[in-house]
């Protein structure tokens, strides 16, 4: 598996959202934009970072970036998710985990001790132009957008 760092370009995606709709990494150049990946929408892990992004998208829009949350979800869960949780940014699904593979973010990982596959909680932030500037693996649920802030200088 290959990870990703900073200076790399960012790997084009073209998925679905939570409405069916199609949205391209191309689509998004000229804006700063932070990627994460996480394993299953709904879980309370994956709610609790998406809440978390949710609650500082104005601050973050307001530095310029734009949020994606990227995992192997089917766009009718995505739905469901973000019309719970009121998550206002936009839920790719990428079940053929294409995506997940190309950031690295797909993976033999740890969990409770054993070595499983599956999606690796990662981020990343891509300028303007699509080159990774940060690139996080096995970031935590719970306080990550807290250190991304940080990361980024917007505390």
């Amino acid at each position: 598996m290959t990870r990703l760092a900073p200076g790399d370009t960012a790997p084009d995606f073209a998925l679905l959202d939570a409405d069916g709709a199609t949205v391209t990494l191309e689509g998004l150049r000229g804006r700063k934009v932070v990627v994460y990946f996480y394993p299953a929408a709904m879980t309370p892990g994956c709610t609790k970072q998406a809440c978390d992004f949710r609650d500082n998208l104005a601050s973050l829009a307001a530095a310029g970036y734009a949020v994606v949350g990227i995992s192997p979800d089917k766009p009718e869960k995505l739905a469901k998710f973000r019309d719970r949780d009121a998550v206002n940014f936009p839920l790719l699904s990428d079940p053929s985990r294409e995506t997940l593979q190309a950031y690295g973010a797909f993976g033999e990982k740890t969990m409770y001790g054993k070595t499983v596959t599956g999606v690796i909680r990662s981020t990343f932030v891509l300028d303007e132009q699509g080159t990774i500037e940060v690139a996080q693996y096995n970031v935590k649920a719970t306080g990550h957008v807290a250190k991304l802030r940080r990361d980024l200088g917007l505390d």
